[in-house]
């Protein structure tokens, strides 16, 4: 994380003691799973499990009667998919955070879950470090709004960058979404041949100028490759590959 999220982390986890809990209900059809990640969430100072559901149907009823602070949510339900069940929750005006806690993988799902206001996407499976800097991030943004008021461009850029800092390796940069980051990966990761920066926006459902913008970043982090495709008139084009030996992102 940059030095400013630390700073605001810091501050989440020295005060979690003598502050309100953040409550978290986890949802995973797989008990064994739910048992593993709520104990996983109790080890965070700050956050307390509140309940665990195994099926969007126990999640929604869940949610109707009790108010909490975010969503550990899996994709793949027994009676109906995590994002289903996002969307059903917003139609409710039910607005209760949310950080997806899943195996999916594919660019149709990661877009889905961006485009409906997930904070976070965690790909299973994933290490208790992974799942901690993500709650640790949220905790401190969540703190940070609990303040109300008005913010200064500085604040807003520290909000917005909260939760892209604590993305995986290398951290990503203040200012950059790591679902976004994710789903450049995956286009990249599952192409092909080389794509030209409009051909990774179509792909992924963004614009040109901010798939330049994150394949530049996985590029500086040696991720990606630039190759050059001389057509008969105009500049070079530039396109782009994964480099798969680096191993998993």
């Amino acid at each position: 994380m940059n030095e400013a999220v630390n700073e605001v982390v810091n501050e989440v986890v020295n005060e979690a003691v003598s502050g309100s809990p953040i409550h978290v209900l986890v949802v995973d059809d797989d008990m064994r799973v739910a048992r593993i990640n709520a104990a996983y969430v109790a080890k965070v100072p700050g956050f307390r499990v509140t309940a665990q559901a195994h099926s969007a149907a126990e999640a929604l009823e869940f949610l109707t009667s009790r108010a909490v602070d975010l969503v550990l949510l899996d994709h793949y339900l027994p009676d109906e998919n995590g994002l289903d069940l996002v969307r059903r929750l917003r139609q409710l005006g039910h607005h209760t955070d949310v950080i997806m806690v899943t195996a999916a993988r594919d660019l149709a799902t990661v877009q889905a879950a961006m485009r409906l206001g997930a904070l976070q996407y965690l790909v299973k499976p994933f290490t208790f470090a992974g799942l901690r800097t993500r709650l640790e991030a949220y905790g401190a943004l969540h703190r940070t709004l609990e303040t109300g008021g008005e913010a200064e461009q500085a604040e807003v850029d520290r909000i917005f960058g909260a939760l892209a800092a604590a993305g995986p390796a290398n951290e990503l940069p203040k200012g950059h979404s790591p679902t976004t980051a994710e789903l450049v990966r995956q286009v990249l990761r599952s192409a092909e041949g080389p794509l030209s920066t409009q051909q990774i926006a179509d792909r992924a459902g963004i614009s040109r100028q901010t798939a330049q913008r994150y394949v530049k970043l996985l590029e500086r982090t040696a991720r990606v490759t630039l190759a050059l495709r001389y057509g008969e008139t105009g500049r070079p084009e530039h396109r782009y590959t994964w480099l798969p030996s680096e191993g998993p992102a």
